[in-house]
């Protein structure tokens, strides 16, 4: 394969994998050690 391709497939896993996991980390079960900073706050 072209160096080319090989480059742009490696962005495209790595960006889909931190998309995968930013998802993983805002929606599945680490969420819940999440904090809401505006709820922590309120008046």
């Amino acid at each position: 394969m072209d160096t080319a391709t090989v480059l742009s497939i490696s962005i495209g896993v790595f960006l889909v994998g931190i998309t995968g996991l930013s998802v993983y980390t805002a929606f599945g079960p680490p969420s819940k050690q999440l904090d809401d900073p505006f709820e922590d706050h309120e008046d």
